[in-house]
């Protein structure tokens, strides 16, 4: 696991800027450094050794010296390809898979991408055509970013390297505010950075003369749904298929571990790298045992014969962190999972290099709670005309709060306006009543309308399902997940978010994905196999903490009350409003997610746009100690 970054030369960079850029994003590969300046590019890279920990420096060229490579991620199937590669004639100096992927190019050019599996974000400089080809893995568990503003183009594992390029012009996109503020993150190629972009997950990008072209070379998709598969077949494969996952995902020349709560999806992968070999787990908890996952992750570690360390902290630990969180997160990310992730790996680098964890199980098999309201709501639009369902939601969406109101109002809405994640913290009234400028407001649901168009005609589970793996997994789950590791010089693997995985959960129908009121139920059938009863059918938890209950405790509603009324606040906001929000959450009327998602809004700001317009430091990182 590494970091690179890279520029085409102008007149005004030099070695230094390289070196730079590189160091600001040391954190991800701290055992070992490279760059590659020559009159066209400057190439910088950051390693953290994996695999072959003796060879596979970077930038790595080929053996022509017309290709120049910059990896970060690891890939799977590489001996598999290397073979097929060694038999077309190319000849290999070490056994690691960066070098696979600089032959791969050679040979197939951008139809390498069809060839490999695991996760990954690369640049080669192709010096005999001239260009720069970049490419991400096809969830985005990798991250890729470029700057292209017509002047300077430059790319990078990390947003924040740009700062030392003295061309980066650093401009805050405004018109994103609503965007983020409905749902906590951008879902879409556009950055909180103006000429800032992601390289989307399933895509390549080629510059070269001054323009860059984007293309799509994976698309995931629900076309060849198999409506004759049952339960029972299904978790037979699914099964199969985490079992050699988690096998492929364990390759290493380093100690692995694994990160686990008190659900199925983590307690499953753990479970399965246990019977290759002893593994050490880490779990984070609370003093609070009420959202404590830590005796639960005791006893199920000791049930199968291993090691557990548990991992404590409070709320001191928690608002300390967050600005720290913030500058590794690179844009503000609201999701209050993100600072426990960040101490979990922070202990879990002491140990161990590697660590997987269960990320996706969710989204491939149906095991968010939100998809079981799809059937009432298909059921309503079916038998009840939607010239009715109008004139019910007009009728009772002013009355005073009644049970079924939202359900009334929702029914006449399409699901890309009704399903929750488009407005998954604040909706248009809300922006309106809260943003200083409510002319900049925006329709959420029109900016990821696209996703459900794509899936028009399946059902709304299949529908929803679709839009999360194309926003909620890349951009908020796996973003943090490397964010937050990577801060710590952690590689995180997800076994369960894996290309073979996932093209088998496509072809599930809905009957093997939910039933009735039971959520990834092909998974569970699975897992009961191979986990206690309990812990297989264990109602989803997510990531509780104890933060709602934090807010209300006075010094932590200083701290936020003076973010609230701060110039930042003052600047983009009604700050009466944002009292109003945390007045009525004191009252017991909870508003934790909106409270969150301008609290960390405005320390990102804070930080990444300070009033001197100074060069950002990184936060001091606090230290947890093992509890």
């Amino acid at each position: 696991m590494c970091g690179f970054v890279g520029f085409i030369n102008q007149a005004n960079t030099n070695k230094d800027t390289i070196v730079n850029m590189a160091n600001r994003i040391k954190h991800r590969g701290p055992d070992d450094e490279g760059y590659y300046v020559d009159d066209q590019v400057s190439l910088g890279f950051r390693r953290l050794s994996i695999i072959d920990l003796n060879h596979g420096q970077q930038p790595m060229k080929n053996q022509e010296n017309s290709s120049v490579l910059t990896f970060n991620g690891e890939i799977y199937n590489y001996k598999i390809v290397r073979q097929e590669l060694e038999n077309l004639g190319y000849h290999f100096t070490t056994n690691v898979d960066s070098e696979v992927l600089l032959h791969g190019y050679d040979a197939w050019g951008a139809e390498l991408l069809q060839k490999i599996r695991g996760m990954f974000a690369f640049v080669i400089y192709d010096k005999k055509n001239n260009q720069i080809f970049g490419a991400r893995d096809h969830f985005g568990i990798k991250p890729l970013y470029y700057y292209d503003d017509d002047q300077t183009f430059m790319w990078g594992s990390e947003i924040k390297a740009f700062l030392d390029h003295p061309n980066f012009v650093k401009e805050f996109n405004e018109k994103l505010l609503p965007i983020h503020l409905s749902f906590e993150f951008i879902p879409s190629k556009e950055t909180m950075f103006k000429n800032v972009y992601k390289l989307v997950p399933g895509h390549y990008f080629i510059h070269k003369d001054g323009q860059t072209t984007i293309k799509r070379y994976f698309k995931y998709n629900y076309d060849h749904i198999d409506n004759n598969q049952t339960i029972e077949a299904d978790a037979k494969t699914i099964a199969k298929k985490v079992d050699e996952s988690v096998d492929a995902h364990m390759i290493a020349d380093v100690e692995v571990g694994s990160f686990l709560s008190s659900g199925i999806d983590s307690s499953y992968v753990l479970n399965e790298a246990a019977k290759k070999q002893p593994i050490q787990s880490f779990t984070l908890g609370f003093n609070d045992s009420k959202y404590s996952e830590i005796d639960w992750a005791k006893k199920f570690s000791k049930r199968i014969n291993q090691q557990n360390t548990p991992i404590t902290m409070d709320g001191d630990d928690y608002f300390d962190i967050l600005p720290t969180i913030m500058y590794y997160m690179d844009e503000p990310l609201s999701n209050p999972s993100a600072m426990q992730l960040y101490y979990l790996s922070q202990e879990t680098s002491k140990h161990v290099k590697v660590a997987l964890s269960g990320e996706g199980a969710d989204e491939f098999f149906g095991g968010y709670n939100t998809y079981l309201e799809a059937v009432p709501f298909e059921r309503y639009q079916k038998y009840v005309p939607g010239a009715i369902r109008k004139l019910l939601s007009k009728a009772v969406i002013n009355r005073p709060r009644f049970h079924g109101q939202r359900f009334l109002v929702r029914g006449a809405q399409p699901l890309s306006e009704r399903y929750y994640r488009v407005n998954y913290v604040f909706n248009k009234h809300d922006r309106d009543l809260v943003m200083k400028h409510p002319e900049n407001n925006v329709d959420s649901g029109a900016y990821t309308k696209h996703l459900f168009d794509d899936v028009k005609g399946k059902n709304e589970i299949t529908q929803m399902q679709y839009f999360d793996i194309n926003t909620w997994l890349p951009y908020d789950i796996l973003h943090k997940a490397d964010r937050m590791s990577m801060a710590n010089s952690l590689e995180v693997r997800t076994p369960l978010v894996d290309k073979e995985i996932a093209a088998f959960a496509a072809t599930m129908p809905t009957k093997t994905r939910i039933r009735g009121e039971e959520t990834k139920i092909s998974l569970r059938t699975a897992a009961e196999g191979e986990l206690p009863h309990e812990v297989a059918n264990k109602e989803k938890l997510g990531f509780p903490s104890p933060i709602a209950s934090w807010i209300k405790e006075d010094k932590y509603r200083k701290r936020i009350e003076d973010a609230f009324t701060s110039p930042v606040a003052e600047k983009f906001f009604n700050t009466d409003e944002l009292m109003k929000i945390l007045q009525d959450h004191i009252n017991g009327k909870s508003s934790m997610q909106k409270i969150f998602t301008i609290y960390t809004f405005i320390l990102w700001y804070q930080l990444f746009f300070p009033e001197d317009d100074g060069v950002v430091l990184p936060p001091k990182k606090p230290v947890k100690h093992a509890g």
